[in-house]
């Protein structure tokens, strides 16, 4: 099957958990029609949840009425997902976690989301809106074939 570059599908979803699923249904649907290996569709939908449940979490502060808009875009091998919300962003990227700290119980479990993210995708950007006149989203891209 060939899958016109440049097609583009768009979700929205209450910011309510569990309601990422969807988007990683979606986002894995695509992927598959794309050629994308079984590998790259898990990256894919793990990468999209944590950023769903950020955007629900942080930046529409759990409230169920104010969207999760995610946009998910077909290129020439790779796959482009911007997940939007009403947050303001965040003013400096999150320190690494230190995973030794965090798997000996020293530290909070949370707070690797951010961190697994950029692990999982070949790019990762944070982008910071006003909250009223412009969503604040995050931006992305995987490609079929992991980049080190």
């Amino acid at each position: 099957m060939t899958v016109t570059s440049g097609s583009k599908v768009e979700v929205r979803l209450p910011s309510r958990l569990g309601f990422e699923k969807v988007a990683m249904s979606t986002a894995a649907s695509m992927a598959k029609l794309m050629g994308f290996s079984e590998d790259r569709i898990e990256d894919l939908k793990t990468a999209l949840a944590e950023a769903c449940i950020n955007a629900m979490e942080h930046g529409n502060q759990m409230n169920a009425s104010v969207p999760v808009s995610v946009v998910l875009s077909m290129k020439p091998n790779e796959l482009e997902v911007k997940v939007m919300d009403n947050g303001t962003g965040m003013d400096t990227p999150a320190p690494t976690p230190d995973i030794d700290r965090k798997m000996s119980g020293e530290e909070e479990a949370r707070g690797m989301g951010m961190f697994l993210i950029q692990a999982l995708v070949d790019e990762a950007e944070w982008v910071s809106g006003t909250g009223t006149d412009e969503q604040s989203f995050v931006r992305l891209v995987i490609r079929m074939n992991k980049e080190n």
